[in-house]
């Protein structure tokens, strides 16, 4: 029989996809400049006899889900996202842009489960000990329960961890460790799909919740292969502008709760605290009546958002006008612009069009259309929305406004604010409780809606 030999492949650190030969641009994903070489060697083929299995059918009322307590975290926002806390074997992946603060969270988080919990051991393989400890010291944070580790052999930290027997591990960054069974370079996509594995079979072995820190590519999704998101247990986003205090900690993934929640922070001298009342802190700097603001009512998760939204339509100076969308998604506005133009009668073909999201924060659901249309009609017509007013609904082609989820719990929020109206589609009552303090505006139309929201 031939002896196999190695094998060079060119494979995408985007997608995983691999190829014969080298492309520019990834076949699979389109990612440009992506296609790395690397070298596979042969495993030899070992045939094992079936033995007994380790593991045996049991039937579900037999089963005990005694021994899966959350480890308490005093920290509500970290602990909302995750779904009550931290499970015992859970595998957890925390991404986000470089300097947005995921190293600092996840040392004030292990710093805050060793106070209460044990011993937690903290590897990093980009920064020293000795920079560790100043971002602590910056920090405050003084437990003599925290372990520093520099270290990027993915089996010496394995050995630490058995040896050391903490409560829980952060490894910070996946894609600075490396096994050295295989051959291509740390952060290549076999090295971070191989040591995701392989640490989750620690996770799961010794019931110890690990988090892993993700770099992120140009595009925001965690670099490496989308295995890497399937074999985590949990995947958190911490996204903000990093010109901006705010950062929210997004929920994509969670096998132990619920999915897209978020938790509020701020980043400050002392690191990231939380924000108890969200909504009343991205309104605190709002100026009233004036135009080309509204206030939408999102929901991140279970939890409702009020955010400013602000609009700026300017007649533009050159032949084709501009359309800049901040904090939402550029298809989206427009699409809203179309609308207005052609079902309100807004003429907008020689408006440059800005919209911005204050608190450098994203909104991805349709919910907020119906005030960035309004926020849009109020400085073109140099109209101011009411102060006392929220706005609600998704906005159709055809000018039509459709209903949203979990419009009671968007009520009640905007009443515990102080705003005494709320705008919001027609078909509103299925099924939902009014606020007895906040009256209810109904609109079948966006024009409709422009002629109730806006003061003349």
């Amino acid at each position: 029989m031939a002896k196999s030999r190695e094998k060079i492949v060119f494979v995408c650190q985007e997608c995983g996809a691999s190829r014969p030969r080298w492309h520019g641009q990834c076949p699979a994903c389109g990612a440009w400049n992506t296609m790395v070489e690397t070298v596979i060697k042969p495993e030899p083929r070992v045939r094992r006899r079936a033995g007994a299995p380790r593991n045996v059918p049991q039937r579900l009322p037999a089963i005990s889900a005694d021994g899966l307590e959350r480890l308490p975290l005093p920290m509500p926002e970290f602990s909302r996202v995750l779904g009550g806390g931290i499970v015992p074997g859970s595998l957890v992946l925390v991404g986000g842009d470089p300097g947005i603060g995921k190293s600092t969270l996840l040392l004030q988080v292990a710093a805050l489960v060793s106070e209460t919990s044990g011993d937690v051991l903290y590897v990093s393989g980009e920064e020293s000990v000795q920079q560790i400890k100043m971002r602590a010291d910056r920090l405050g944070i003084t437990t003599d329960h925290l372990l520093l580790l520099t270290e990027t052999n993915l089996e010496t930290i394995i050995s630490h961890i058995e040896q050391l027997r903490p409560c829980m591990a952060v490894i910070d960054s996946i894609q600075t460790v490396y096994l050295e069974d295989l051959t291509s370079a740390a952060g290549s996509v076999s090295q971070v799909r191989e040591s995701a594995a392989r640490l989750m079979h620690v996770a799961k072995g010794q019931g110890l919740p690990i988090f892993l820190v993700g770099h992120v590519t140009k595009a925001g999704a965690i670099a490496g292969p989308r295995v890497l998101e399937h074999i985590v247990d949990t995947v958190l986003y911490l996204e903000g502008d990093r010109f901006h205090a705010y950062r929210l900690l997004r929920s994509v993934k969670n096998r132990f709760g619920a999915t897209a929640e978020v938790g509020v922070f701020e980043m400050g001298n002392e690191g990231l605290t939380e924000v108890a009342n969200p909504s009343e802190a991205f309104l605190a700097e709002r100026l009233p009546q004036a135009a080309g603001s509204a206030i939408a009512v999102t929901m991140e998760g279970t939890r409702p958002l009020l955010l400013e939204i602000q609009a700026l339509a300017s007649t533009t100076s050159f032949g084709l006008p501009r359309r800049t969308a901040n904090g939402i998604d550029f298809n989206r506005l427009l699409l809203l612009v179309a609308v207005l133009a052609r079902r309100v009668g807004l003429r907008l073909s020689d408006q440059d069009v800005f919209v911005n999201v204050i608190g450098g924060l994203r909104v991805s659901e349709p919910a907020a259309d119906l005030a960035v249309a309004t926020a849009i009609a109020s400085s073109f017509r140099n109209a101011p929305v009411a102060a006392d007013m929220a706005l609600v609904g998704e906005v159709g082609l055809s000018g039509e406004l459709r209903s949203v989820s979990q419009l009671d719990r968007r009520l009640n929020e905007a009443a515990k604010l102080g705003f005494r109206r709320c705008l919001v589609p027609k078909s509103w009552r299925r099924g939902v409780t009014a606020n007895a303090n906040i009256e209810v505006l109904t609109a079948r139309s966006l024009a409709e809606a422009l002629d109730l929201a806006l003061i003349r």
